[in-house]
């Protein structure tokens, strides 16, 4: 690595359904500043998204580059699903949009496989789940992405999603109780299904789990959905 890679200042964005955060890191994934946060606009379409960013990113200080996780599929930099946002987003180009607005080089991926990114040990199969806004998924073998993997709208039990099941909605209508027994459920399934060496559990909802977690499974701090942006100019 040389001497200008090792002072590259990365500004990390992570757009939430509920919030959008912010943080600048040294190419160790050291942060540089203090995190900050702003609400998610309502409607959280695209203009006011991008506004509440260029606010966040103007007190960050300098920064060499940026990456965003975006809670949706990503191809390209461009936005294919954005279930917890708003239908506007449906093909907009936020990579270039970005980097117009800011003026600085812009990646963009799904806000899950940036978590992972920044939590996964590289080897084997490792599954990375958020509970927030909604149910986020990213697959790794290897330390190798299984791209655009959508996980929380397949079906997963009584003619619902795993989101529909398991998201801040399901929540807040059935309670604490329920929902951990819905998560263990979900965890079990997931296992069987993918047959996993590590499960990363990541998002604001973590902390309303209350149940015993399996030795394979593992509670990463909402950090690592910022931390993982380094990871991403290395991919």
């Amino acid at each position: 690595m040389t001497e200008q890679d090792r002072s590259t200042r990365t500004l990390a964005v992570d757009i939430g359904g509920s919030g959008i955060k912010v943080m600048v890191l040294d190419n160790e994934g050291e942060p540089q500043t203090e995190r900050s946060r702003l609400e998610t606009p309502q409607p959280p379409k695209p203009e006011p998204v991008l506004e509440a960013i260029a606010s966040l990113a103007s007190g960050q200080g300098e920064f060499d580059r940026v990456s965003v996780g975006f809670p949706g599929v990503v191809c390209g930099g461009v936005i294919k699903t954005a279930v917890n946002l708003d239908p506007s987003w449906i093909d907009f180009d936020l990579q270039t949009t970005l980097k117009d607005r800011l003026g600085k080089p812009v990646r963009v991926a799904n806000d899950a496989d940036i978590q992972g990114l920044g939590a996964i040990a590289g080897t084997g199969v490792e599954l990375v789940i958020t509970l927030g806004t909604g149910f986020g998924s990213a697959l790794f073998v290897d330390g190798i992405l299984v791209p655009n993997l959508e996980l929380g709208h397949h079906p997963f039990r009584k003619g619902e999603t795993y989101e529909q099941q398991l998201g801040r909605s399901a929540l807040d209508t059935v309670g604490s109780k329920r929902w951990n027994r819905r998560l263990e459920k979900a965890l079990t399934y997931l296992q069987d299904l993918f047959n996993c060496d590590r499960i990363y559990i990541g998002g604001g909802n973590t902390k309303k789990i209350a149940v015993e977690l399996p030795p394979q499974v593992k509670i990463v701090p909402n950090v690592s959905g910022l931390l993982g942006g380094i990871a991403l100019w290395h991919y």
